[in-house]
């Protein structure tokens, strides 16, 4: 549930054009950077991997982004937060150093970025559906292992994501060789309990009367339902008081940093504020069936990467939860100086987790070779 807020707001500049009249097309100021991002971050290897493809997962078209340096290597796949809230484009701003040791697929999900744009969102919308999105993805599991010719594939799920992660670890275990969880959401009413304590406690020590009197007014939260604007509320106060980057009043250096990605268009980045619309309150509607608390036994291996600082989906129940689960492997990592994305607020330990605790789980499979000393 990352950038609700964010998406909340660019929904707003969705104003509908008067009838007949055309808007003048918009200046493109961020083409060449994109462009210089392009080259600097193309595969040249002659082992790599660069490709874009749209592939039929539930019966609708959905795109995805395929890279690394040698194709030997693990395949990565990445489910991205939202929901609707694609990582594709903020990808290149932490990815490169990950495709020396992994093949990382990047997927546009269901009503998602380049996903929302392949498809009719009036066709889509009665299928946003979580049973559906877990579907999706243990489709292109298959997809990926019998294109790339592997017997398995790491999946990372991150906020949003990590529902379907979840759910794909308990389900389909088999085709996993390790599940990796970045901001994971155990039980959604929990967290956004915790975020809201925590954040009604930095406006009262901050002296903010606003804020206070504006979360106040929320309660009692979470209460029995997120739509209608309240989940937002919330987000606004947990974001200013650095619940989802650490340290940071906002996250706008990673949301303006995706302008710069050579993988989107700006119609592209225009499609997101839709897709969220979309899917939000279809998501929300659906959140009281989001429970792991009972699950205390799965079939592949666990790694959680735990924000010290994230309020956004909060860290200590998922430590609590992976301490009592029954599992092949399970590591907790803590991120001390990381909120809600540690991927890029900690880039180096993210790396150092994913190529010591994870990778060597392919390996041992025989979808990787051991790394070089």
């Amino acid at each position: 549930m990352a950038r609700l807020l964010w998406l909340f707001v660019s929904a707003l500049l969705l104003v509908p054009v008067c009838a007949g009249a055309r808007p003048p097309p918009r200046p493109d100021a961020d083409a060449e950077a994109r462009a210089i991002v392009g080259e600097w971050q193309r595969i040249v290897t002659p082992s790599g991997i660069q490709e874009r493809h749209v592939v039929r997962l539930g019966g609708i078209d959905q795109v995805i982004s395929v890279r690394g340096r040698d194709r030997s290597n693990p395949v990565l796949l990445y489910l991205h937060g939202g929901p609707a809230a694609p990582m594709m484009p903020a990808a290149w701003t932490f990815q490169t150093p990950w495709e020396d040791f992994f093949t990382v697929v990047q997927w546009d999900q269901r009503a998602a970025g380049r996903t929302m744009r392949a498809n009719d969102p009036a066709a889509v919308a009665p299928t946003l559906t979580i049973d559906r999105y877990v579907s999706d993805a243990i489709e292109l599991v298959d997809w990926l292992r019998a294109t790339y010719g592997k017997r398995k594939v790491v999946l990372v799920g991150h906020s949003w994501g990590t529902v379907i992660g979840m759910r794909v670890l308990v389900e389909a275990p088999e085709r996993l060789h390790a599940y990796v969880g970045i901001g994971q959401i155990i039980h959604p009413w929990t967290d956004e309990a915790l975020g809201y304590a925590y954040a009604l406690e930095a406006a009262r020590a901050d002296g903010n009367a606003g804020a206070v009197r504006e979360l106040e007014t929320l309660a009692p939260y979470p209460g029995t339902d997120l739509r209608g604007g309240r989940i937002d509320a919330q987000r606004k106060w947990v974001i200013r008081y650095g619940g989802h980057s650490a340290y940071r009043p906002d996250s706008d250096y990673y949301f303006r940093a995706q302008r710069l990605s050579p993988e989107y268009t700006p119609e592209d980045h225009r499609a997101i504020a839709a897709g969220s619309a979309l899917t939000l309150d279809r998501i929300l509607a659906q959140w009281d069936t989001v429970d792991f608390r009972g699950v205390r036994r799965v079939g592949a291996p666990v790694v959680m990467l735990l924000g010290r600082h994230d309020y956004t989906t909060p860290s200590q129940p998922v430590a609590d939860w992976l301490a009592a689960v029954d599992a092949p492997a399970a590591h907790a990592a803590w991120f001390e100086h990381s909120a809600h994305f540690a991927p890029i607020e900690e880039p180096g330990r993210t790396l150092l987790t994913l190529v010591r605790r994870v990778r060597p789980f392919a390996v041992a499979a025989g979808d990787g070779a051991p790394l070089e000393d």
